[in-house]
């Protein structure tokens, strides 16, 4: 019998919880606690992983200063996703823990080093986030004025790729012998050098930590761009998109699979997993009220705005809520998520668009009601799309226990009733979970 199960996600990040609504945290302390307990909540629900996303400027764009983003808790104050990973993988014995790390901003041997040193911490569960950066107020941040092309950035991070690639292989996998007997620790002809030289980087080696457990992180990607599903297909063991509808779905995943199996890889070793931000009530008429009430709030529609605008570097407190916009705008920075929000041509207002489908920026289809309903709708997408899964979160990244308990404790079990998702893990390691199916 074939196995209709798919493998699901959740996205983050490490910033306030949601907490101007009611049942909000309160957004303090910052000791990581909500958030431990929050990748316990996951891992009782069998998810495959939780991905924390990550910035690394206060933004300034919406509004010409950095003002609403700092009053609204919006993408700012924003903490280190790195330790974060590190105190969920510890507070847990099967759940993935993916941190995002940007190739501007660690020299390949710090990530390699660091990503290695996780995955050990986290007995083989850890996950590395390829990002670029798209935002030239982060680049000012590493000595930069503006981020290079964004086909540059791509040529720097294929070499980067190849770089950390070659520091995991630096030590085989048996180099540590612990021979007692004769005093040898490491093996020093199974360790080796690199003497990397490119165009970008260079970097002699060897990697001075131990072989982690999968040898090298699970690489989770997010390229939306031609280019950057050709980077996707390359090297991502998963990959996180926003797509339009069912049919976005399969268009995306069945491009990436074409792409992966022209470069001689496996296209089912690249799990695409599709954002989604699941409404759910007693009744559909409680979630679409629910829905309604949260989308159409002054501060949603700006709260979303201010997030474009950071990550496109475009100012949309300059256009008019009610109407359309009067152009199709273009970014150096994220053009995938810029593309996806903008639906140039819809005849839809801003604030249209900021509310279309749960936020606009991270929710590929539209998913309210009970959760049995939604279950239902999210098992008839995969088997249209083919697969492989979703990655659930909120139009803002902001997250409640209440609403951690609505899925975990009521869509996963419908899921679970249909036999679509998993009921307990079978691998330590991240990578054969989500190889399993």
């Amino acid at each position: 019998m074939t196995d209709k199960r798919f493998h699901l996600a959740w996205f983050m990040n490490f910033t306030p919880d949601e907490w101007r609504a009611p049942f909000g945290q309160g957004g303090y302390p910052w000791d990581g606690q909500f958030y431990i307990e929050m990748a316990q909540t996951l891992e009782r629900a069998c998810f495959d992983y939780i991905m924390i996303e990550d910035k690394l400027m206060v933004p300034e764009t919406f509004g010409g200063d950095r003002k609403f983003s700092l009053a609204n808790g919006m993408m700012a104050p924003k903490h280190d996703p790195a330790p974060l990973a590190v105190a969920m993988g510890m507070a847990t014995r099967n759940l993935g823990v993916v941190a995002t790390m940007s190739t501007m901003a660690y020299p390949p041997f710090m990530l390699a080093r660091l990503s290695s040193t996780i995955d050990s911490l986290t007995k083989g569960r850890f996950g590395w986030n390829v990002v670029t950066s798209a935002e030239d107020l982060a680049a000012q941040n590493f000595g930069m004025d503006v981020l290079p092309p964004r086909e540059q950035r791509y040529a720097m991070a294929d070499e980067y790729m190849d770089v950390v690639g070659q520091l995991f292989d630096s030590w085989d996998a048996d180099a540590v012998v612990l021979d007692r007997e004769n005093g040898v620790y490491a093996d020093s002809t199974k360790v080796r050098s690199i003497d990397f030289e490119g165009e970008f980087f260079k970097v002699r080696g060897p990697l001075n930590t131990v072989p982690s457990p999968q040898k090298r992180p699970v690489y989770v990607q997010a390229g939306a761009s031609p280019r950057g599903r050709d980077f996707a297909a390359q090297h991502a063991d998963s990959i996180v998109s926003v797509a339009n509808g069912i049919d976005g779905m399969k268009a995306f995943r069945d491009d990436i699979r074409a792409r992966a199996e022209k470069i001689g890889r496996n296209p089912d070793d690249i799990k695409v997993l599709f954002c989604v931000t699941p409404t759910l009530g007693e009744t559909e008429e409680d979630a679409r009220a629910k829905y309604e009430r949260g989308t159409t709030a002054d501060h949603f529609v700006n709260d979303v705005l201010a997030s474009i605008s950071a990550i496109t570097e475009i100012d949309f407190s300059q256009y008019d809520l009610d109407k359309p916009l009067p152009e199709k705008l273009v970014t150096n920075g994220e053009s995938g998520t810029l593309d996806k929000f903008q639906q140039w041509g819809s005849g839809k207002t801003l604030r249209e668009l900021a509310a279309a489908e749960g936020g606009g920026l991270v929710s590929s289809m539209e998913l309210i009601g009970t959760p049995a309903q939604v279950a239902d709708k999210m098992g008839e997408a995969m088997a249209e799309v083919g697969g492989d899964g979703f990655l659930i979160t909120t139009p803002v990244l902001r997250v409640s226990r209440h609403y951690l308990v609505e899925i975990a404790d009521g869509l996963v079990p419908e899921l679970q009733r249909r036999g679509l998702v998993r009921t307990e893990y079978k691998h330590q390691l991240l990578r054969d979970n989500l190889k399993e199916f």
